[in-house]
């Protein structure tokens, strides 16, 4: 019996708001598990006897999965129904969770990561997907500006959520409180969400889902082990190699077989690659650009980890509120896609360069920053998101969510590793003594003077990051607003 067709009538599904509650409830579980596991180190260090290998894995496993599923996962959504996979991955989820928690060993924490990975791929494919199919086409962009406004907030609540956590309970907590959300959203799941896929019923591009997850897998871990191991390292060389080499060959293979997983002549469409190409850049240098001011913070300003989550707060705020309030959508509304892609990235750089130039002089240029930053992401990541859902047949809706992702995750790691090394090299340029790191440095440091030296060379390597970071941003509002207008007009002219 085949699934029911998805609800697209000019109202949307009755219950549409109430559904994307509880999916974007369990969308920022997803979210917060990128970031929360790092303020328990120490605790991981000391409970389980962690060696610095360990943390990494215990970090990188989730998001190596997470990301080298996204593009099969959306995939199977698309084939097999959104709704089977939403449940799939929420109990996959809560099973890694469970498991987790539990955990008494470094192996096993690390293998319940890899499972909450595999279950936080289908969820970051189905949640999108399912707000595609629920709602109207008119209100699109408000439900997608809500479910990135999630996004956000889990992004900046991750630390927060972990310092407060460990403060009260022991580090397994964690990963458990995840669980009666879980619960939730299964039921709601059951209850509540219609099932959709794709009508044709493709043949499972089984080679090419193969091929996918090794590829972005690989070129992943390549970006994770750039900035410890050295670029020219045989572990990064090696890695980077064998992502080139299949993702060369899924993408010829896809363009061979009349059933591709992903249908290489989206390419061909100016509003998808303007949309992408914005989408790489604005990760590019947003994800870079954060991951450097929470070191600032600390290390310059001499911030506790909670004391600068608390700091970058206003960022989430700023998004939070202009989405769920609709003011960000009708600005987009108002706009054009194209003008609210430019207008928003321009806001970003903005931010990032206040931050790069004012930092050093007290908190006040730094919230000034943020909070640019947050009107600029309001506007310009829900219009970028509907820019690449829209560009694609609705049956792929699955597929479009897993490509969105994709390229978040590529974005954000590059950026986190280029502009690193930005700051590396400014910053090995600069100081009295060799050293790897600042806290390294000022160990070697022999007076006040040389530790003021170091912390000043930190600072400027900080600024010079932040603002190829902001330039980036800039150049990524630039080239996606311009490919949208071309597009739209050639629309119009057809």
């Amino acid at each position: 019996m085949s699934a029911p067709a998805p609800v697209t009538v000019s109202q949307g599904h009755p219950q549409r708001w109430l559904i994307l509650g509880v999916i974007c409830l369990a969308q920022l579980t997803v979210v917060l598990d990128n970031t929360v596991l790092n303020v328990a180190i120490p605790s991981l260090t000391r409970e389980l006897g962690a060696a610095t290998a360990d943390i990494q894995w215990m970090i990188n496993a989730y998001s190596l999965v997470q990301s080298g599923l996204l593009l099969t996962a959306g995939s199977a959504a698309d084939r097999y129904g959104r709704k089977k996979m939403l449940i799939a991955g929420l109990a996959l989820f809560g099973a890694g969770s469970l498991a987790a928690g539990l955990a008494d060993s470094t192996g096993q924490l690390i293998a319940a990561r890899a499972g909450m990975g595999v279950g936080g791929a289908l969820l970051l494919t189905t949640t999108l997907a399912v707000v595609m199919q629920i709602f109207a086409p008119e209100e699109h962009a408000r439900a997608i500006g809500v479910w990135a406004a999630v996004n956000a907030l889990g992004f900046a609540c991750g630390p927060l959520l972990g310092g407060f956590m460990l403060d009260h309970f022991w580090w397994g907590a964690i990963f458990l409180i995840n669980l009666p959300v879980v619960a939730l959203g299964l039921v709601a799941a059951v209850t509540l969400v219609p099932e959709s896929k794709n009508p044709r019923g493709d043949r499972p591009d089984l080679l090419g889902a193969l091929l996918s997850t090794i590829g972005m897998a690989s070129l992943v871990f390549a970006i994770i082990s750039g900035p410890e191991h050295g670029w020219t390292s045989s572990r990064v060389l090696t890695s980077a190699a064998v992502a080139v080499a299949v993702l060369a060959g899924f993408a010829h293979w896809e363009s061979r077989i009349p059933y591709p997983m992903l249908d290489l002549h989206f390419f061909r469409n100016q509003r998808f690659t303007g949309a992408i190409a914005g989408a790489v850049l604005i990760t590019f240098g947003m994800g870079g650009s954060l991951f450097l001011l929470t070191q600032h913070m600390q290390f310059v300003l001499g911030y506790s980890p909670l004391e600068a989550g608390l700091r970058t707060a206003p960022l989430a705020l700023a998004i939070v509120a202009l989405n769920f309030s609709g003011v960000a959508a009708k600005w987009a509304a108002r706009l054009g896609t194209p003008a609210a892609i430019g207008v928003g990235m321009t806001l970003m750089s903005g931010g990032l360069a206040s931050i790069a130039l004012l930092a050093s002089g007290g908190y006040a240029g730094t919230l000034l920053g943020l909070l640019l930053i947050g009107a600029g992401a309001a506007v310009a990541n829900p219009a970028m998101a509907h820019a690449i859902m829209s560009s694609i047949p609705p049956e792929k809706a699955g597929i479009g969510a897993g490509i969105n992702g994709t390229v978040a995750e590529f974005g954000q790691g590059l950026g986190v590793a280029v502009l690193g090394a930005v700051l590396n090299s400014r910053f090995a340029a600069l100081i009295p003594v060799a050293a790897s790191s600042l806290p390294a440095a000022l160990e070697k440091a022999g007076s006040a003077e040389e530790q003021g030296k170091i912390t000043d060379a930190f600072a400027s390597g900080l600024e010079s990051s932040q603002l190829v970071g902001a330039l980036a941003v800039l150049l990524g509002g630039v080239v996606a607003a311009a490919l949208l207008r071309r597009a739209e007009r050639q629309t119009q002219g057809r």
